[in-house]
């Protein structure tokens, strides 16, 4: 198979997001609060550049409706939520009370809170008691990573054709490749990876973004 990719050196990852849409006063500040208050969890949230391109895809599809599963502080609720046509409402899902407070505070600041409706609970509770016609356009999972074949067969059902459904590290850090490495969570992540390209509802494509990105295309 003819390879083709170029590696990332830390110069060429700056000159990356200095070419892209990426550079945002709010989300920025949102990044530093991050940051000092969680410190090395801080990671958990999505690189800029993937924020942009959500926000540019949930734009492009011209979503009205959208649902993600683990907000952390609220960046990438934030990337989705400015896309969404006029009236559009995002579903975020979350059990931690502590980081979404921080989300709550720069929604406001970002001018999208009337556009969010958190439900704090486990995210397959929330999705079972939305009523039977509730639909989607657009969805990002991106929480233990154990779950998220129960999350996508929960959600797939609810997307509308033509619908994306986004995963968020599926690359692992590179784990996904290590032999040796047979935690729940790597286990997890390879065997929806090995679904994701056979499942005849969808196509499915995974860039390195970030820590791996796949966008999956409900047929």
């Amino acid at each position: 198979m003819h390879t083709k990719f170029t590696p990332l050196t830390p110069a060429l990852y700056e000159y990356l997001l200095a070419h892209g849409n990426n550079d945002d006063p709010v989300l920025r500040e949102l990044i530093e609060e991050t940051e000092r208050a969680l410190g090395g969890l801080a990671l958990m949230q999505i690189a800029p550049e993937q924020g942009t391109l959500m926000n540019l895809l949930v734009h492009a599809i011209g979503a009205r409706s959208a649902i993600e599963i683990g907000t952390f502080t609220g960046y990438s609720a934030i990337c989705i939520a400015r896309g969404l046509t006029s009236g559009g409402k995002l579903i975020c899902c979350d059990i931690n009370e502590e980081w979404t407070s921080i989300g709550r505070r720069y929604w406001e600041k970002a001018g999208v809170a009337d556009r969010i409706d958190l439900r704090l609970a486990p995210a397959l509770e929330t999705l079972a008691a939305l009523p039977a016609d509730t639909t989607f356009d657009f969805a990002f999972i991106d929480a233990d990573k154990v779950s998220y074949r129960q999350y996508y067969e929960a959600l797939l059902p609810r997307m509308r054709a033509n619908g994306l459904v986004l995963f968020d590290n599926v690359l692992w850090m590179g784990m996904v490749t290590d032999a040796s490495d047979a935690s729940e969570e790597t286990k997890a992540l390879r065997e929806l990876n090995d679904h994701l390209i056979r499942d005849e509802r969808v196509q499915a494509v995974m860039i390195s973004v970030s820590d791996g990105l796949t966008i999956v295309r409900k047929k």
